[in-house]
Formats: structure tokens, sequence, C-alpha cells
């Protein structure tokens, strides 16, 4: 069934779990995702980056298929654009059928991302769709900017953010950072971050850059209320390895045959993640 974030954040909350948002940026890994979801009976995100759509296929070619996707599926999803930062490519998502945006306005001074945010809610309100916020910066492994203790999300903000705009959800920056970390690798979280916002405020809260976050800090994560992952970098590089293997084994191998076995190997990654976060068996 195709729903908005909303609903299933609020029952994540109420319940004490995450639901898992990973990044698709195309049919197949969309399906692998979904599959892997109704594997698990668990609620999913499709998280669709406005980088990735720019880049790789336009959303006006990608969103039909996914609903129609999402409403076969015996489990709920929600599409959501990740990380839209140009307020009208962000309605234009809505607009095509979207049920989730992020309107990351985060780079912003805090009024400014909080005029940015508010307008946007409103606006979703017409399409009966969630908004997700960030306050904070997380950075990226890639050219080797880290997320830095600068780059904490400040709680006093978060929650007048929170109490000025009326998004569903809020991305918090509290050690994770986006890509793929080096191996053996595991951040430090501030979990004190999380424990403040929540309690203040009760509302759905997120964590960017979970791949590689590691297994304890995502429990205590979810534990503390984090109702949102985004994974994006491990299911990938699973994808990518499965690629490497097929063809070490057979360079002849067919495309079609690569690209199913990593379906296949992009599930194991997300049925991983949702047996951690804790939303297996939590679909509705």
């Amino acid at each position: 069934m195709y729903v908005s974030m909303r609903e299933m954040l609020a029952k994540a909350n109420q319940e004490n779990y995450a639901v898992l948002a990973i990044n698709c940026f195309n049919l197949e890994t969309a399906k692998a995702v979904i599959e892997a979801a109704e594997e698990m009976h668990a609620p999913i995100i499709v998280d669709l980056l406005e980088e990735h759509l720019k880049m790789h296929l336009d959303y006006r070619y990608l969103t039909k298929p996914i609903i129609r996707m999402a409403n076969n599926a015996k489990v709920d999803v929600a599409i959501n654009l990740d990380h839209g930062q140009e307020v009208a490519y962000v309605k234009q998502c809505l607009q095509e059928g979207f049920s989730s945006v992020m309107m990351d306005a985060s780079m912003y001074p805090l009024e400014e991302n909080i005029r940015i945010t508010k307008e946007m809610v409103q606006f979703a309100q017409q399409f009966n769709a969630s908004v997700e916020a960030e306050v904070g910066d997380l950075g990226v492994v890639n050219g080797n900017q880290w997320t830095n203790q600068e780059m904490y999300t400040d709680p006093d903000e978060a929650i007048q953010f929170i109490q000025a705009t009326g998004v569903d959800c809020l991305a918090l920056s509290y050690g994770s950072t986006h890509g793929d970390y080096p191996e053996g690798y595991v951040p430090e979280f501030r979990f004190d971050i999380v424990e403040k916002i929540k309690k203040a405020t009760q509302l759905p809260l997120v964590l960017h850059g979970g791949s590689g976050a590691g297994e304890e800090n995502i429990r205590k994560s979810v534990a503390l209320g984090i109702n949102k992952i985004n994974v994006g970098s491990d299911f990938m590089k699973a994808q990518l390895a499965e690629i490497q293997h097929c063809l070490a084994k057979d360079p002849l191998m067919g495309y079609p045959d690569v690209i199913h076995a990593t379906i296949s190997a992009g599930k194991e990654v997300v049925k991983k993640y949702i047996e951690i976060a804790g939303s297996k068996n939590k679909a509705l």
C-alpha cells in the first residue's frame, strides 16, 4: 500500500522502532527494497535523492512505476525525496505524486531554514504528503569532509524549529557522516542530542548516514527515539560487490542475469538493517 511517511513514522514513534529509508535510483533498486520489506513484513521508505534523480533518471520517469509497485506491495511503502534542496524541484516532486519530501534548507541560517520549511509544510498539505527537514549538517566521507562537532545539531535550535514549522520528522546530526566509512571505523554518537530533542518534542527523529554506523549505535539511537534510518552506501556497495563477483566467475554473464543478482544482494542488506532497526513484522 502506498502511504506517506506520516502514518508509518507515527506508528514507529508510538511503538519505539525505526523504519528504513533506502536510497534507490532506478526500478531495480526499488524492487529490491520493496521485496525485502515484504519478506520481513516491515514498512519501508524508498528514498530518491534529488542529486541522483537529476544525474541518472528523472522523477517523471520513475515516480509512477514505483507508486504502482507500492500499491501492489503487501506492506506500507512511502516514496520520499531525499535532500531536496531546490524549492521548485521539491514542489514538482509533490505534484508528480511523491508521498513525502525532505525540504533540506539546513545550509541556511535557522530563521531562513524555518521560513522555507514552513512554506513547504503548508504546500504539502494539499497533497496529504509528509515533510522531513534537517537542523545541523552532515558531512561526507568522500573528499574527507567528515561531520565535525561544529556541524552537530543544536538541540535548542531543533526544538524551536520543530515548534515553528510543524514538520513530520526531523533529521539530526549527532555523529554520523554520509558515505562509506573506512573498514573497521565506527563513529561516536552524541546520544544526548537525541535525548533532549525527543524529550521536548516527541517528534519522530531521523538518522542520516546509517550505513556503517554500527549496530550498537543504531540500536541505542532507536531506543532513544530515532524512528527513521537512512541507508544508501551499504545497499549500493553490496550490489557492486555482487557485480564484481559475477563477472569474476563468468566474464560473459548476461547483463540481465547480473542485474538480477544485484537485486538479491541488495535485499540481504535491507533485511539486515530492518532487523537492527526493529521494524520486522511491524507492517499493518
